[in-house]
C-alpha cells in the first residue's frame, strides 16, 4: 500500500470516529435539553448512556490508532 493511501485510510478512520463522537455528543446534548420531546426513548437514562458508550467506544479506538501509529501524522482532510 502507498503511503498516501495508508495515510488517506488512517486519517478516514479518525474521521469516521471523530463524526460517530459528534453525532452522540449531540444526541446527548438533545436528550439533556428536551427528554419529553424523543418519543421512542422513554427511558432517557438509557438512551444517554447508550450514546456515552459509542463515545468511549470510538474515543478508545482513536487512543489504538495514535497508540500503535503514533510515528504517522493523522489529519482530518
Amino acid at each position: 500500500m502507498s503511503c498516501n493511501l495508508r495515510q488517506q485510510t488512517l486519517n478516514a478512520l479518525k474521521a469516521d470516529a471523530e463524526g460517530k463522537i459528534q453525532v452522540a455528543r449531540v444526541n446527548v446534548e438533545v436528550y439533556l435539553h428536551n427528554p419529553v420531546g424523543i418519543g421512542e426513548h422513554p427511558d432517557v437514562l438509557s438512551a444517554i448512556q447508550d450514546q456515552l458508550d459509542v463515545i468511549a467506544e470510538q474515543e478508545e479506538r482513536l487512543q489504538v490508532l495514535n497508540h500503535h501509529f503514533s510515528g504517522e501524522q493523522l489529519h482530518v482532510s
